[in-house]
């Protein structure tokens, strides 16, 4: 028995490693491309849409959702304990189990972020689209009906972008 845990763990401490060193692999790629300049550019587009007095919605399905409320709560509380400054407007689209599970069974699941988009966005907004697959149709259709409302889209898209 104690030989087949041994097998087991050296098995799993193989793919501990192998998932670490890809995740060091996509962060150095991204570091050394273009994108710390293409989320400082996100962020300047995020900041002048709430500067001018509008806000950030956040839409992702499993982990990304749970990403986009994450960043949805720091926007609104802080970032950083040392640095307190006003609450920015930021929601996601994912946390109302009423509205999702309705629209889901009323509608169809690839209309869960689009609905409230329609309802809660305006021109002027910025909706931040999260997809670990690039290719999540219920975030595409909310980035859909965002640009015909007028409001600016984003996206950390995972795939090669889908």
């Amino acid at each position: 028995m104690t030989s087949k845990l041994t097998a087991i763990s050296e098995d799993f401490t193989k793919s501990v490693r192998d998932d670490f060193k890809e995740s060091i692999s996509v962060k150095t790629a991204f570091n050394e491309g273009d994108g710390p300049e293409v989320v400082v550019v996100m962020a300047e587009v995020i900041a002048k849409s709430i500067g001018a007095g509008h806000k950030l919605l956040l839409c992702g399905n499993g982990g990304s959702a749970a990403d986009a409320q994450h960043l949805a709560a720091e926007c609104l509380v802080r970032l950083r304990s040392s640095h307190n400054r006003v609450a920015l407007a930021a929601m996601t689209l994912a946390t109302d189990t009423s509205m999702l599970t309705a629209c889901g069974n009323d509608y169809s699941f690839e209309d869960i972020f689009s609905r409230p988009l329609a309802a809660l966005g305006q021109a002027g907004d910025v909706l931040l689209g999260i997809t670990t697959s690039g290719s999540s149709t219920n975030v595409i259709k909310a980035m859909k009906v965002a640009r015909d409302m007028g409001v600016t889209t984003l996206g950390f898209l995972g795939n090669g972008g889908g």
